[in-house]
């Protein structure tokens, strides 16, 4: 007869072959719980992205180009606007005509932070409290830059220019709205507002992200757990919104 104790204890020690995926005992690829559903929402904010961008292919492909010189062009609601001649302003610099120089400014200023974020991060693996502090308020500067050349492209944007379009009931336009625009269709400004709207609101979120991380870092809340995983976190959604800037840069003023 099999002596009880012994069936127990090797019960106890057996172990169901392993088949390779995940058993919920583990953290999945080696990444903590915080960070993978990091990467589930920056997935799924990225297919919101793709979606606004898609649409606004979809509705500048209804409407018909611009096919002279950029020198000839002038602002009409028939035809699609060139970048080059809407975003030709610059801070201090009134009525010159620079093409894209602001906005490649404020793109240089996304690139910058995510460096900084970067040497953060760095800071954060070598438990450096002093660095990780330094590198966070500089993304935190560089990060509110980028939010005030954005408020002031969207007011230069809204008052237009001194020229602005006469329309065919014979009224003037200046600058655009949700309901008219003088650089071209009414839809070009509205999604304008939409997408790099939406793309601000989460620079936004990342400066109270950055801002609360400093805080914490100040007081010394991630030394006393012994890992620096929120800055990770945090990293990962600013240098989302820096690849996002990308495309929004790339569709509305380059192509």
């Amino acid at each position: 007869m099999a002596n009880p104790t012994t069936t127990l204890t090797n019960s106890a020690s057996y172990e169901a072959p392993r088949s390779g995926t995940w058993d919920g005992g583990n953290e999945p690829f080696k990444v903590s719980y915080g960070k993978l559903m990091m990467w589930f929402f920056l997935l799924s904010d990225a297919f919101t992205f793709a979606a606004f961008l898609t649409t606004y292919g979809m509705v500048r492909h209804r409407h018909l180009a611009y096919t002279g010189t950029a020198a000839d062009f002038k602002f009409s609601t028939t035809y699609w606007p060139i970048p080059e001649k809407v975003f030709n302003a610059f801070p201090g610099l009134h009525g010159m005509d620079i093409p894209l120089a602001f906005v490649a400014l404020m793109t240089m200023i996304l690139i910058v932070s995510s460096v900084t974020m970067v040497l953060a991060v760095e800071a954060g693996h070598r438990m450096d409290k002093n660095d990780v502090q330094k590198w966070l308020l500089w993304t935190l500067l560089f990060g509110a830059m980028f939010l005030g050349c954005q408020a002031w492209e969207w007011t230069h944007f809204i008052t237009g220019s001194e020229h602005g379009l006469k329309m065919a009931d014979g009224s003037m336009v200046y600058g655009a709205n949700l309901q008219v625009n003088e650089y071209g269709p009414v839809l070009f400004a509205d999604l304008f507002f939409f997408i790099t709207g939406f793309h601000g609101t989460h620079v936004f979120s990342g400066l109270c992200l950055l801002t609360y991380a400093f805080i914490a870092t100040t007081n010394g809340t991630f030394h006393k757990r012994g890992h620096y995983e929120m800055i990770e976190k945090i990293g990962l959604y600013w240098h989302f919104v820096d690849l996002v800037w990308v495309f929004v840069f790339t569709f509305f003023y380059l192509i």
